[in-house]
């Protein structure tokens, strides 16, 4: 069996954090935009921060597994 919870966890999270969908932080004119769909250099880097830690607690620290 396979253990396909680093592809979804990875893959909502990706969906979920991309720069200007849902929020972005830094915003352009305020600390948090929502729905602007619109990113910056800055928004990107803290998005990516972001997901990586998200990623590291799943995966690493609390170790999710999925076996379908």
């Amino acid at each position: 069996m396979k253990d396909w919870a680093p592809a979804i966890i990875a893959s909502a999270l990706f969906a979920l954090l991309c720069p200007g969908g849902i929020l972005q932080m830094p915003g352009r004119h305020r600390p948090v935009d929502f729905m602007n769909m619109k990113t910056s250099f800055a928004s990107i880097v803290v998005h990516a921060v972001i997901y990586g830690l998200l990623l590291m607690l799943f995966l690493v620290i609390l170790e999710a597994h999925l076996y379908i």
